[in-house]
């Protein structure tokens, strides 16, 4: 793991990202946290050569997007042509649509109707991803549907985005998780658990209960080329929290 495969996720800035302007300013300040690389999510309107020439302006790598799955299904080319301009080439989408939730056949019907949409996608150039939450670890017989999700799907074109926060959310092990999907974690998402008032709540990476050596060491097993650290919800400014992730995961790595 090296420091110039650390990201920031802008889902974590949301509330900075809604116009334009707001987003140059965001981008300015994620470079002078100390990050050279950022995941494109939740961003208000704005024109794919602006979002190019912001991040081109402060020496930042696009290193992976959310993009809505229903714009990758319905208009492939469109995806494909806004990544090669951001020379990007990690598409991962945010979370399953609803109508995909309601039980094992409609999981496994999204693998395989993803997988193909992965296949339009890496014909041009793209890797496809899938993020996570914690209710993929509902089981349906011997099998979560996290589970399902990966095995009737294409493991040469449907990868994995795993979340640690969510994983650990849903009673599962996010060491194991990235180390069985080898070659499939390419981008994983960085977030701690902390307990307060009894509760779990998101927390900056080392701030709170997650086994990072174990985490990190099986990223580096698995082949994760980003580690991208995202704060849902933070118990102080998001700059502060991406900030506080970026120091503590550098000490570890030192």
């Amino acid at each position: 793991m090296k420091y110039s495969q650390i990201a920031a996720q802008l889902y974590t800035l949301r509330d900075f990202t809604k116009t334009p302007v707001d987003i140059a300013s965001t981008m300015k300040k994620v470079k002078q946290i100390g990050y050279d690389a950022v995941q494109c999510s939740a961003l208000g309107p704005i024109e794919p050569v602006e979002l190019k020439k912001i991040v081109d302006g402060e020496g930042l790598t696009i290193c992976a997007t959310h993009t809505s799955y229903q714009i990758m299904r319905d208009n492939p080319q469109l995806v494909i042509d806004n990544h090669q301009l951001w020379e990007c080439k990690h598409a991962a989408i945010g979370g399953l649509p609803n109508e995909y939730r309601t039980g094992e056949d409609t999981y496994t019907n999204f693998a395989q109707e993803a997988s193909q949409v992965a296949k339009r996608l890496a014909d041009g150039g793209l890797i496809f991803s899938y993020h996570n939450h914690s209710f993929e670890l509902e089981r349906f017989g011997s099998r979560t549907a996290l589970q399902i999700l990966y095995d009737e799907s294409d493991p040469q074109l449907f990868n994995s985005e795993i979340d640690t926060y969510w994983i650990q959310h849903g009673g599962g092990d996010s060491a194991d998780w990235i180390r069985r999907l080898q070659g499939r974690a390419k981008v994983v998402h960085f977030k701690d658990m902390a307990v307060i008032d009894g509760k779990p709540v998101m927390a900056e990476v080392g701030e709170g209960n997650l086994n990072w050596p174990s985490i990190i060491e099986s990223c580096i097993y698995a082949g994760t080329e980003w580690y991208i650290v995202e704060q849902d919800i933070c118990q102080r400014d998001p700059f502060d929290s991406l900030k506080i992730s970026l120091e503590n995961l550098r000490s570890m790595i030192e």
